[in-house]
């Protein structure tokens, strides 16, 4: 019998796994890799924390772990790391400039890229020669959308045969259904608490960056309570994962949104843990993105929460969305008017709602859930072969 696969999973050192305070290219590697052990032998490399070992267990995968103020350490202490696990594959996460770099120094093992964004492979992140360099030396791309895969092939097109898309999940079980029993407790027991019971609940769940749109949200809720006087806009995030730190642009939503008095609200950002209860909470998941957003993990997890998804049809996200089966989807074009016309319509039909979010409670149990990743990850990279 041969011997396992071996395979290092090295994630960019931003963000400790697991991702409790935010991190979502470590979410989907500590959700997806325990799910391929077997005949394959993982092993995750990423940051430190506090309260977490050097080296450990993540549901029974191997976790090295370093501090990664110092990127260059950093990856030279992943690098030494691997030295002596001696894997056959070696995939690096959403870093196509550290692939060159470990490819250097294991030159024994096979290179897998997975770029979770198209941000660092952007001009700013990295030149194109060493994007085209990278690429070469990759074995295989693993991205997470279509629209993600034509970023890629068009920046880089002879390595477009070698791109492969796996569309990502969310834990069913975290986020149970407004429509299940456990769902509808807590749901009740949130509104209740929040004073919610009489009102109808937009909720942004991200980042407050430009890039995300939230100020269309803001700009469309003076004509949206016009016809629903009883609405909430609630944003829950800061401009940073794991921060409650402001900016520029955070700082200007809040003045905008304080002529709307208690029609909006601002929540901090919340541990990971804490989202489901938000989604509960709410009647539509708003996702007004203007811009690059080639997945959005968020989606999916409000359809398994059963919470319809009002969104931009922007990149990715309209292979998560069908449009007018689990949620609408507004033009780019005219973005703050269609998304206004989007939630008016959603607000107005309390029938199409609980449809909407039953149908993307079922559409997650069956395609988005981190087990149906797993195996789509498994098959279209070849691990399959060896499970």
């Amino acid at each position: 019998m041969s011997r396992p696969l071996k395979i290092a999973y090295v994630t960019p050192g931003a963000y400790p796994l697991p991702s409790l305070r935010g991190g979502s290219v470590e979410r989907v590697i500590e959700h997806i890799v325990p799910l391929l052990t077997g005949s394959v032998e993982p092993r995750i490399y990423g940051r430190t924390a506090a309260g977490l070992p050097r080296k450990g267990e993540w549901n029974g995968v191997v976790c090295e772990r370093f501090a990664a103020a110092n990127k260059t350490r950093y990856a030279a202490a992943v690098s030494r790391a691997i030295t002596s696990f001696r894997p056959d594959v070696i995939e690096v996460e959403n870093r196509p400039h550290l692939l060159i770099r470990l490819s250097r120094q294991h030159p024994y093992a096979r290179m897998w890229l997975n770029l979770h964004s198209s941000t660092f492979i952007q001009r700013r992140h990295i030149s194109s020669l060493q994007l085209r360099r990278s690429c070469r030396l990759a074995e295989k791309i693993i991205v997470n959308s279509d629209y993600l895969r034509s970023i890629v092939a068009a920046q880089v097109p002879e390595a477009a045969s070698k791109i492969v898309v796996v569309h990502l999940g969310a834990d069913t079980q975290r986020f149970p259904s407004v429509q299940s029993a456990e769902g509808s407790l807590r749901r009740s027991r949130l509104r209740r608490a929040n004073g919610w019971m009489d009102r109808k609940v937009i909720l942004y769940l991200g980042r407050l960056i430009p890039l995300k749109g939230v100020h269309h949200l803001i700009e469309l809720l003076p004509s949206l309570l016009k016809r629903h006087p009883n609405a909430m806009l609630v944003i829950v995030g800061s401009p940073q994962y794991g921060s409650a730190a402001t900016s520029g642009y955070s700082r200007r939503l809040k003045r905008a949104a304080a002529k709307l008095g208690g029609s909006v609200r601002f929540v901090p950002y919340v541990p990971y843990n804490e989202v489901p209860d938000w989604l509960l909470g709410a009647d539509v998941l708003a996702v007004p993105s203007v811009r690059r957003e080639a997945f959005g993990l968020v989606n999916v997890e409000a359809m398994a929460a059963g919470i319809p998804v009002v969104a931009s049809r922007i990149g990715g996200i309209s292979e998560v969305v069908q449009d007018g089966v689990t949620g609408l989807l507004a033009e780019p074009a005219s973005l703050t008017a269609d998304l206004l016309a989007k939630l008016d319509y959603l607000l107005s039909n309390d029938q199409l709602r609980l449809e909407m979010g039953r149908r993307s409670r079922e559409k997650a149990e069956a395609y988005f859930s981190w087990q149906a990743a797993a195996e789509r990850y498994a098959m279209r990279t070849g691990i399959a072969n060896s499970l």
